[in-house]
């Protein structure tokens, strides 16, 4: 035993004693010095045994260490999933935004209901307005709709050249693909399939893939709860095209399509199988505090088969000011062949007479809208919007649609429709609007018979 291992056991020893000691206590010197040192063997022991159990931890962990070193040094280094940026263009400038819109809506229709799952139970759609047969009787309870199809998100890329060349590439899409299964409908999961609104590039002044149609003025459109609220009125078209822009002046050639209808009965097909020629289109824009005033014009080659007519329209639009809270936006369009790009087609392009000659159809539409803003919070849109075509009934011969009753048959197509809107919005917060709006809409055919549609509107709105 080492002399400062016996000092240890001394020390240990005297500390003992003293913690031991008891008043009254009588017991020999020597006895107790060798109980207590009796008791530090046995403690010294115990610690040794712990030592050693503590080295041969240390032990098996430094074997595994090594162990661990060997493999390291046998393997390559790992080289990184990706060397270099995940982004093709580092340079650009990314951006995104959309927003989330909810939508609940009371529909009464005097004529029956619309169809459940078409277009017209999600927004106001004028040619979706039932109008019942002559001498038919289809009233139908006020029904309801909650959605919120037109929810939409976009991602936008723009890249700026050292030569100073500016690029920007977009797309934009929205959930108003209708069901994309067997589970896609109101009795469950309420699916909604994408609908590609918005893809195209643009350089410089050049800008080609799907945007607007150069013949439309969206900025003239009013505020409204419902998707767009003056349908019938306004041109409304996405398409691929080509366009050039050179500061006021825009000039497109843009995707072509040919619908065609049938006096009588109103049927329509879309013939665009056989377009040859793109549409063109061109736009001046003057802008200014005062608002902004726009005029469009169209050209278009209409063709079914190997029957082909030319069709031309132009459109008037804008936006005045008027002090700080109220403004004026309207929209006046005409021409020859405008079917489709007004109204969400509401009228055909062209029309086939009864020995199969197809003839461009004349048809217009406009609206207007006032727009009152009570305070940062709480605004008010007011918009009245109607569209007239021109069926000529001698195309179809009238004799040809009496029976042998001599009773004449009904002319199916759209003669006219019409509609009110109005509606108040409250912005709590910047970015979200709370809105409710009435309507009233009427689809009348070529032989006088009328349909009309009541609407109560409400919307959720959050934009990102």
């Amino acid at each position: 035993m080492t002399t400062k291992r016996r000092n240890s056991r001394q020390l240990l020893a005297t500390a003992v004693l003293v913690a031991l000691a008891a008043p009254g206590m009588a017991f020999a010197q020597t006895a107790k010095e060798a109980e207590l040192e009796a008791r530090v063997a046995q403690l010294e022991a115990q610690i040794q045994t712990l030592l050693q159990a503590q080295q041969q931890q240390q032990d098996s962990i430094s074997q595994t260490q090594a162990r661990l070193d060997e493999v390291q040094v046998a393997q390559p280094a790992a080289s990184p999933l990706q060397s270099k940026p995940i982004l093709a263009n580092p340079d650009a400038v990314f951006s995104y935004g959309g927003f989330i819109k909810f939508d609940a809506m009371v529909t009464d229709t005097s004529d029956g209901a619309i169809a459940e799952g078409s277009a017209g139970r999600m927004f106001y759609v004028p040619s979706t307005i039932p109008v019942a047969a002559n001498g038919a009787e289809a009233d139908a309870d006020p029904y309801t709709d909650f959605h919120a199809a037109f929810s939409r998100f976009w991602f936008a890329a723009d890249h700026t050249t050292e030569g100073g060349d500016k690029f920007r590439a977009f797309i934009e899409a929205d959930m108003y693909g209708g069901g994309t299964s067997n589970l896609g409908n109101e009795v469950n999961t309420n699916t909604h399939g994408l609908t590609l609104r918005h893809a195209y590039v643009s350089w410089n002044n050049w800008l080609a893939g799907q945007t607007w149609s150069n013949f439309q003025d969206v900025a003239a459109l009013p505020e409204a709860v419902d998707f767009v609220g003056v349908t019938e009125g306004t041109t409304f078209v996405r398409q691929a095209q080509i366009r050039y822009t050179s500061g006021p002046f825009s000039i497109a050639l843009e995707n072509p399509q040919t619908t065609v209808g049938n006096v009588a009965t109103g049927a329509r097909n879309n013939a665009g199988g056989s377009d040859s020629l793109p549409d063109v289109s061109a736009r001046y824009v003057m802008k200014g505090d005062w608002g902004h005033f726009s005029a469009a014009g169209l050209l278009r080659q209409l063709k079914s088969g190997d029957e082909s007519e030319t069709g031309a329209a132009v459109s008037l639009s804008g936006k005045f000011n008027i002090g700080a809270n109220d403004d004026i936006r309207w929209m006046a369009s005409y021409g020859s062949g405008i079917g489709r790009y007004l109204g969400f087609g509401i009228g055909p392009d062209s029309v086939v007479d009864a020995n199969g000659d197809l003839h461009a159809q004349d048809g217009g539409g406009g609206f207007v809208a006032w727009r009152h803003a009570f305070s940062d919070k709480l605004r008010s849109n007011l918009m009245y919007s109607v569209a007239e075509f021109d069926n000529d009934r001698d195309l179809f011969g009238w004799g040809s649609i009496i029976d042998g009753n001599g009773v004449v048959q009904s002319f199916g197509v759209t003669e006219r429709s019409q509609s009110f809107h109005a509606n108040l919005i409250y912005s709590p917060f910047p970015k979200l609007d709370i809105g409710a709006e009435i309507g009233w809409g009427q689809r009348e055919l070529e032989d006088n018979r009328k349909g009309d549609l009541k609407r109560i509107q409400t919307t959720v709105k959050y934009t990102f």
